[in-house]
């Protein structure tokens, strides 16, 4: 188990991974597309390492480091992606990531995934505040968190080292009171977010629950994720899929 319920958006069915996923992922994270634009999804990537996703997937949510979903599309419920938060809970706050498969690039899923777990994270986990990051040059990744109401907060230069070259990431956060079109002290103005993808008016259609969860109770998991080069909409933002401990 990954995630402790279901997230519906009006296109997609955010999920536990399971088992069954294994030829999926293995077929989708497989494609060097999505290698170039991680940390650490290796290439190629073999079974062996979807099955060590799932079993540390596991373990980190059932310690509460973070939550994984799956990102299939409805109805039929194909598998297209992942996104999740990894989340330290002592600082109230999570990083945000996704990846979407190469096929499904330029649908809008990963803004519509992303949209409904940052909703999430604030409604449910209440948490302070998220981040996410992306390469530098990354415009589509760009554009998904200016549309889920991310602020740009600047680069941390040459911060990544991805096959044998230094790559800036360019920083984005929302705090909760942000999410809620609050004033704060460190900008002065209030955040008018964007439409559907506003946190405060969430995505989803509705949430299958598994019982309360508040931030400290939660048991997460996940670290599917790494942060893009530039790349159509679907390719991850900031994220750490690992092979491995």
């Amino acid at each position: 188990m990954t995630a402790p319920r279901e997230l519906r958006t009006h296109r997609l069915l955010l999920r536990s991974f399971e088992r069954g996923d294994i030829p999926t992922i293995v077929r989708l994270a497989g494609a060097r597309e999505i290698a170039a634009t991680t940390t650490n999804i290796p290439h190629p990537y073999t079974e062996d390492d979807a099955r060590s996703f799932l079993i540390h997937s596991d373990d980190d949510f059932r310690a509460g480091r973070s939550v994984s979903f799956a990102v299939a599309i409805s109805p039929g419920g194909e598998l297209c992606g992942a996104v999740g938060l990894t989340v330290t809970p002592a600082h109230e706050r999570a990083e945000l990531g996704y990846w979407i498969g190469v096929p499904h690039w330029g649908q809008g899923f990963a803004t519509e995934a992303a949209g409904a777990v940052m909703a999430f994270g604030f409604e449910t986990l209440r948490l302070h505040r998220i981040h996410a990051s992306h390469f530098a040059g990354n415009i589509a990744s760009q554009r998904v968190l200016e549309k889920i109401g991310m602020r740009y907060e600047g680069p941390s230069r040459q911060h990544i080292r991805k096959w044998n070259r230094f790559i800036d990431l360019e920083n984005y956060g929302l705090l909760a009171s942000e999410s809620r079109g609050e004033k704060t002290r460190s900008s002065g103005r209030g955040l008018s977010l964007p439409g559907k993808f506003a946190p405060s008016r969430a995505d989803f259609l509705s949430i299958s629950t598994c019982g309360p969860w508040r931030l400290g109770e939660f048991v997460a998991s996940t670290a599917p994720f790494a942060p893009t080069e530039a790349a159509p909409e679907g390719a991850p933002v900031r994220c750490r899929w690992r092979r491995g401990r």
